[in-house]
């Protein structure tokens, strides 16, 4: 039977036309799933479902996803992580993480510096929202410069992320920018490719990370996380959620904070 699939341009091009053909007349496709980004059941019979390509350096893996939760894409991930993906589909355990850090190598003054990120809840106008806070672990040289500065934030701010001046307030949005939740779990903070092309990883987890329920609901609900960052040293690793948010007044406070609101999983 023919499935209500979603099979972009960019998923058809990695694929080919045959097999996007055949997924679309339902040969290949399944016609339960459970969704890539929510985790809840889907039914590619009865509900618009999107296909998503994972794509590593030598694995590809087809997911699918709610349409109303994200649209049809390739997202191109490290093979570690990619093999990280495969092992959760398959069953076999893996340690969770606690703690993101880029996959991907960041200048720094020094020293080589990784991004880390941590999730948790944040009230921002009575309301919790889903966030997500960045934070290097060395200063951000500007590429190319040998100098001794710290332009994480000025570098953050050309990209279109705003300075925060009251935490209470809901960031802008940040157009072609965008969180990836994948199979539940937390795998890239995304950029826009570069002349147009597929979406690639600002921030990418060494492995998938792994998100409370409420910090999933919320994001699901919202379609949206707010991102904030900040410089080396100005938030820390924070246990609870209340000292994330006072770290993130003082930091604000300090005129050392910017922040974005992405939308979830997709552009």
């Amino acid at each position: 039977m023919p499935r209500m699939l979603d099979v972009s341009e960019d998923v058809r091009a990695e694929i080919g036309d045959e097999e996007a053909d055949r997924l679309l007349a339902g040969d290949n496709a399944p016609g339960s799933y459970d969704c890539t980004s929510c985790r809840t059941p889907g039914d590619s019979e009865q509900e618009r479902t999107s296909t998503v390509l994972f794509v590593g350096e030598e694995t590809a893996v087809l997911a699918f996803a709610h349409a109303t939760c994200i649209p049809s894409q390739v997202v191109r991930v490290a093979e570690e992580q990619l093999q990280g993906a495969v092992r959760s589909i398959t069953g076999e355990e893996h340690p969770p993480a606690q703690g993101g850090h880029a996959a991907t190598p960041v200048a720094a003054t020094g020293e080589q510096a990784v991004l880390g990120v941590t999730s948790g809840l944040v009230l921002v106008g009575n309301e919790l929202h889903p966030a997500l806070v960045v934070e290097p672990t060395a200063p951000i040289a500007r590429p190319g410069s040998t100098g001794p500065g710290d332009e994480f934030l000025p570098l953050l701010i050309e990209q279109g992320f705003l300075p925060v001046n009251d935490v209470n307030r809901k960031p802008s949005p940040l157009p072609g920018w965008s969180v990836l939740l994948a199979m539940g779990q937390l795998h890239a903070i995304l950029q826009p490719g570069t002349g147009g092309g597929s979406p690639v990883a600002w921030w990418q987890a060494h492995q998938p990370l792994q998100v409370t329920e409420g910090w999933r609901a919320a994001a699901n609900k919202s379609h949206t996380v707010l991102v904030f960052a900040a410089p080396v040293g100005s938030i820390g690793q924070q246990p609870r959620e209340d000292l994330l948010r006072d770290a993130l007044e003082k930091a604000s406070a300090d005129g050392r904070l910017v922040a974005a609101a992405l939308p979830l999983a997709g552009t």
